[in-house]
């Protein structure tokens, strides 16, 4: 989400928006879809899925519309997307579609940026990391992979092709998902930099828009 277009005593502090009605929805989604994908109903889950990433797009455009970001919204946003990716690696990797290699390569991606926020809050930063597409584009690639290599466990052509288009997603994801990582931390050293030599310049973001810090992506 972006920045607000109200003035920020009102606008950030908001609880009781449409968007984060939206983005409360969609992570209320999500052990649906879990066991959706668990239990085999694969259309259905699909179809869930394909709800949830709507509504991502919806949230978005009306808090920019209507002036409704804030600072929940910033962190229901990326949670959502983040829970329906580990949700559909649970699914998948008890189903075997995916190999347990990929889930654990994708976990431990995020058990080395969770250390991120308790060094920024030592920092005394209480802000978020400047943005990176990197994180996001990752995140992206991997919310196409899965619902592909999803689709790709049934039999036919389409099946076929969705399995190898879903694989290719899921490596420049995977690629991707730990670059931003890396990224992530080149950031909180220049931090840790500035903090030991007095000067607080904030560390330089590689893109703008869509992703929101290290919760994102």
């Amino acid at each position: 989400m972006e920045a607000p277009v109200e003035p920020a005593g009102r606008a950030v502090d908001r609880v009781w928006t449409v968007p984060n009605a939206l983005s409360l929805a969609r992570l209320l989604g999500v052990p649906l879809f879990l066991w959706l994908v668990l239990a085999g109903h694969d259309w259905w889950a699909l179809a869930l899925l394909a709800a949830a990433g709507l509504s991502d797009w919806l949230d978005g455009m009306l808090a920019r519309t209507l002036g409704q970001t804030s600072r929940l919204g910033v962190l229901l946003d990326p949670a959502a997307d983040r829970l329906y990716i580990l949700a559909t690696l649970v699914g998948l990797t008890a189903r075997e579609i995916i190999p347990l290699w990929l889930t654990l390569l994708l976990v431990g991606r995020e058990v080395a940026i969770t250390p991120i926020v308790p060094v920024l809050r030592r920092l005394g930063y209480n802000g978020t990391l400047p943005v990176h597409m990197v994180g996001k584009a990752g995140t992206l690639c991997l919310l196409y992979a899965f619902p592909l290599l999803l689709l790709g466990d049934h039999s036919g052509a389409v099946a076929t092709g969705a399995r190898i288009i879903g694989w290719s997603f899921a490596i420049w994801g995977t690629a991707l998902y730990w670059w931003a990582a890396v990224l992530y931390w080149v950031q909180v050293r220049q931090l840790l930099l500035a903090d030991r030599t007095g000067v607080h310049d904030p560390p330089r973001g590689g893109g703008t828009g869509l992703d929101p810090g290290p919760q994102a992506g």
